[in-house]
């Protein structure tokens, strides 16, 4: 049997024990986590998929229900800084101890059945919730919904947030494909909420097929804003007077509005006062979202990653930053749209500083050179070797007034975090 002493060294040994880093499909996963847990109670629980917004619905979810003073277990991918990010209890990372015990419970139960990074991940949550007694949990699905490692379990409500087009080598390249995907976290008499405004018809459709008790933004929920705060409206429930969303962006209006509906519809199980949605609304926090670090040059951090997530930072800048010399440092994974998202912040961005990864899977510098030379993008620097680097650089192309900005992914907002914390 393999056993390690470090969180590291378990993580390290999970990377390249699986032949494949993404490997869709239940049937290992599920095998494992029955092994593990033959006599499994289900705590309630709350599923969510979708291409942006997971993070936030999570977090408010989590804010909320503790607020309440429930025991609350949350699963997200990936992480910022530290891969504890992906399991807490409370709002808090669970120790490397408590993983690595729930690696090493997994690893005794799993004979020759092969598991993926993500599914190890997976199974040590649910194993770590299930310990700690936790009265909810939420999952974050990593990677589509029907054949994701998150979807072993049964939701008691399903939160679909936003449909894009990413990932397209697993889920297709339409809306409608990656919409019947995302549609497999649904159950039969089960809320099924979906948070976009414009969702594809394959999603109503896998709703309707699978009995599920569909609710979709604008048509049978929605928000008013006005000057003093919002309303939150169902069928003839209302909550007047919330609090501005702790996170920012229009978008999170509407992250927020699901999640209130998924907290309603779980009343019976769990209930929730009006005090514990506001206080819970107000009191979110998640890294690495429209986080603003305050300085003389304020940074701005998203870790944005495709064309929807961009178009909502570039409304949020020309909204809250209007006029603002915007200083962008730059990287993305060499399999996302990249020229896309030029096109979308090109008219937001004075110029642009790409950032180098070490991560496999991130655009090299020739790629980028060579993305960039196609697009109407002219004033971008190269030729750095860290994000440091090109930070510095940016910081001394700024003056009082300008704003930095950091996106185009989680490694890169991870590194700029790093930094930060390190000086």
């Amino acid at each position: 049997m393999t056993g390690f002493d470090s969180l590291q060294d378990w993580l390290k040994w999970q990377e390249s024990s699986h032949p494949l880093l993404i490997d869709l499909g239940l049937e290992r996963a599920a095998q494992v986590f029955h092994a593990l847990n033959p006599d499994y109670v289900k705590p309630p629980t709350i599923t969510v998929a979708g291409t942006n917004g997971k993070g936030s619905t999570i977090a408010y979810l989590e804010s909320i229900y503790t607020a309440q003073g429930y025991r609350v277990g949350a699963y997200t991918s990936p992480h910022i800084l530290k891969y504890n990010e992906r399991i807490k209890i409370n709002g808090k990372p669970v120790s490397d101890d408590e993983i690595c015990k729930a690696f090493t419970r997994i690893e005794s139960v799993r004979g020759n059945t092969s598991l993926s990074y993500f599914e190890f991940g997976t199974l040590a949550a649910l194993d770590i919730f299930r310990r700690a007694d936790v009265d909810v949990q939420l999952l974050e699905v990593g990677l589509g919904g029907r054949l994701d490692a998150v979807n072993i379990i049964d939701p008691d409500a399903a939160i679909i947030t936003s449909i894009s087009i990413d990932h397209i080598e697993w889920l297709g390249g339409t809306r409608e494909a990656i919409g019947r995907e995302k549609a497999g976290i649904f159950r039969a008499a089960t809320p099924a909420i979906i948070g976009d405004p414009e969702p594809p018809q394959s999603l109503i459709q896998s709703a309707v097929e699978r009995h599920a008790l569909l609710y979709r933004i604008g048509k049978d929920f929605g928000y008013k804003k006005h000057s003093t705060g919002w309303d939150w409206f169902f069928s003839d429930r209302q909550i007047l007077q919330l609090p501005e969303p702790g996170l920012k962006g229009e978008h999170q209006y509407r992250n927020a509005s699901s999640v209130i509906l998924a907290v309603t519809q779980m009343a019976e199980t769990l209930p929730v006062t009006e005090a514990s949605i506001k206080q819970g609304l107000k009191s979110v926090h998640l890294a690495g979202r429209f986080q603003l670090i305050d300085g003389e040059v304020p940074v701005l951090l998203d870790v944005g990653h495709n064309p929807q997530a961009v178009r909502t930072l570039a409304d949020y800048i020309t909204t809250v930053f209007p006029g603002r010399r915007i200083h962008a440092v730059f990287s993305m994974m060499k399999d996302k749209d990249i020229a896309g998202v030029l096109e979308i912040m090109n008219h937001v961005v004075y110029d642009w500083f790409f950032a180098p990864l070490a991560n496999p899977r991130a655009a090299s510098e020739s790629v980028m050179r060579e993305i960039f030379s196609q697009s109407s993008v002219t004033n971008v620097a190269f030729g750095f070797n860290s994000f440091n680097e090109a930070f510095s650089a940016a910081k001394k192309q700024s003056r009082e007034g300008d704003l930095l900005l950091v996106f185009g992914s989680f490694f890169l907002v991870s590194e700029c975090l790093v930094e930060f914390e390190n000086k």
